[in-house]
C-alpha cells in the first residue's frame, strides 16, 4: 500500500508532495475544537464518473486511504448520521470500539463509542436490524409523528431511542436542535444521497470529504445526491487535497 500524501496544501518547508502521518491525517481531518452549534461533515467516496456505488454497495469504490478517512469521520465525531437505506444497503451494525478509536477518542474527551442516528421518516429500521440488535451504543432513530407507533414503539422495546422530528418529513433542522441539547455537535453523515440532498437543500452541511476512486462505473447508480433539490448552490472552498494509490481525497468546507 502507498504512502497518503498531501498535494495541498504543501506545508512550506516541502518541495512536493508531503506525506502524511496518522497523526498528521487527525489533525487534517479534525472537527472544530468547540463548536457552538452542531457542525456537520458528510463523508462519501463516488467513482471518477461520479457513482455512489458498485452494485449497490459502496464498498466497491473504496481503498485502504478512504477507510483510513471515514474512520477519522467516526472517531471524531459526536454521532454517526446516516439515512435508513443506507443502513439496510450497507447492512450497518453500531460501532466498535476499537483500540485506535478509544485512544483517539478518549484523547479528545469523547466516549468510547460514538451512537449512530439514522433518519427514518417511515420508521422502517426493524428492531432485529444489525444496527439495532448488534451495538454496544443505543442507536438514536430519528422518525416523524405520522410514522406507525407500533413501529417507533417496537423499537424503543429493543433497546433504540425514538426521537421524533416533523410531522410527515423528518425535520433536519429540528434533529440537529435535539442532538444540540445533547451535547452532540459533531456530526458525521455518512449518506445516503437522499438523506446528504436534503442537508444541501437545508443548507446545513459544513465539510464534504470526498475520496474519488480511480473507476468508470457507467450508467446506473446514484450520485452521492439523489431526490431533494438545493434552492441555490452552496459555495465551498478546497481545504485540502490528497493522493493514494490513483484515490484522490477533497475535502470542502463552507465558504463564509
Amino acid at each position: 500500500m502507498d504512502t497518503v500524501h498531501r498535494l495541498w496544501p504543501v506545508p512550506p518547508e516541502a518541495a512536493s508532495a508531503a506525506a502524511l502521518t496518522d497523526a498528521d491525517l487527525e489533525e487534517l481531518y479534525g472537527y472544530p475544537q468547540r463548536p457552538s452549534r452542531p457542525w456537520v461533515q458528510a463523508n462519501f467516496v463516488s467513482s471518477a464518473d461520479g457513482a455512489v456505488a458498485v452494485s449497490e454497495r459502496s464498498e466497491g469504490l473504496s481503498h485502504p486511504a478512504d477507510k483510513r478517512i471515514f474512520a477519522l469521520g467516526r472517531d471524531l465525531a459526536d454521532v454517526i448520521l446516516v439515512g435508513a437505506g443506507t443502513v439496510k444497503a450497507e447492512r450497518y451494525r453500531g460501532a466498535r470500539p476499537g483500540e485506535l478509536r478509544v485512544e483517539r477518542r478518549r484523547r479528545h474527551g469523547l466516549a468510547d463509542v460514538p451512537p449512530i442516528a439514522v433518519v427514518s421518516g417511515r420508521c422502517t429500521v426493524a428492531p432485529d436490524d444489525p444496527v439495532v440488535a448488534d451495538t454496544i451504543v443505543p442507536p438514536i432513530v430519528v422518525t416523524t409523528a405520522s410514522a406507525p407507533r407500533q413501529r417507533r414503539e417496537a423499537l424503543a422495546e429493543a433497546g433504540a431511542e425514538v426521537v421524533v422530528a416533523g410531522e410527515h418529513a423528518v425535520d433536519l433542522p429540528a434533529m440537529l436542535a435535539v442532538f444540540a441539547r445533547r451535547g452532540l455537535l459533531r456530526v458525521n453523515c455518512e449518506g445516503g444521497p437522499h438523506l446528504f440532498a436534503s442537508l444541501v437543500a437545508e443548507d446545513l452541511v459544513d465539510q464534504l470529504c470526498l475520496t474519488l476512486a480511480p473507476l468508470l462505473a457507467g450508467a446506473g447508480a446514484d450520485r452521492i445526491v439523489a431526490g431533494r433539490s438545493a434552492p441555490v448552490p452552496r459555495r465551498m472552498r478546497l481545504a485540502s487535497l490528497l493522493h493514494e494509490d490513483g484515490f484522490t481525497m477533497l475535502r470542502y468546507r463552507r465558504d463564509q
